[in-house]
């Protein structure tokens, strides 16, 4: 399947952000539309694995739209970033990004996850109806607090090697989205999964949620040193029939 891709510039409240699209060439004006997808990408942003991993998700028929999610300090890349990211290097970037990562609140996020669903949902190449948030790391408790503000409208949530609890069990309590959650071996013990999967039943949240056997955090990042093919592989295992979800209702 041919696919087409795009940069362009979301409107927020606080300027525009930049983002890549990627989605199958089939489009006309007068069909070929596409279930929607959010991908958040992780703290290092939008970068030519972020790309791949978008345009391999639009080959299985989807609309695919990556924010800078940094966007108020500049569009991509926001810091240099090297091609491989990993020992010294790895930790040098994560020192220049915590700052930003630390300024972005959850206002800042329900602020931008507003615009960005805005934006995808009225774009002509985008089918009506309910959409699928994603995200990694980071980008991974975006998706979680996009979801929970807007039940209406995402319909799926996946989210790997990311701090899903990390706004509390309260903040779970809006998501009615279907949910998968893959989690990195070295982020979550068996016990803190017990009391994270208790907190989503209590919330009421239809999910999976596992430990991915043998991983790291960041695993699904082929250019980090964190990357593990069979993590990448579990992946898509679980996030294409989720989508499922979205593409039933479009």
């Amino acid at each position: 399947m041919p696919i087409q891709t795009r940069t362009l510039h979301i409107p927020t409240p606080d300027g525009r952000a930049d983002a890549f699209a990627a989605f199958p060439g089939a489009f006309t004006d007068t069909g070929g539309r596409h279930p929607g997808v959010l991908m958040y990408p992780d703290a290092f942003g939008i970068r030519p694995v972020l790309r791949e991993m978008a345009a391999e998700l639009a080959g299985h028929g989807y609309y695919v739209l990556v924010p800078n999610v940094f966007h108020r300090h500049g569009p991509t890349p926001v810091i240099d970033l090297p091609a491989y990211i990993g020992g010294e290097e790895r930790s040098a970037v994560l020192d220049r990004l915590m700052p930003l990562i630390r300024e972005h609140t959850v206002e800042r996020t329900l602020r931008d996850a507003d615009a960005f669903l805005r934006f995808l949902t009225t774009r002509p190449e985008v089918a009506p109806g309910p959409v699928a948030v994603t995200g990694y790391c980071f980008g991974g408790l975006l998706a979680v607090r996009t979801a929970a503000a807007h039940p209406d409208q995402v319909a799926a949530l996946a989210a790997f090697h990311a701090p899903v609890g990390a706004d509390g069990p309260d903040a779970l309590a809006g998501i009615t989205a279907r949910a998968h959650f893959g989690h990195a071996a070295s982020d979550l013990t068996p016990e803190a999964l017990r009391e994270l999967n208790k907190a989503l039943d209590a919330a009421g949240v239809d999910h999976t949620s596992e430990i991915y056997p043998g991983t790291v955090h960041g695993f699904t990042m082929s250019d980090t040193d964190a990357f593990d093919p069979v993590g990448l592989k579990l992946h898509w295992d679980r996030l294409l029939p989720l989508l499922g979800r979205i593409r039933e209702s479009s």
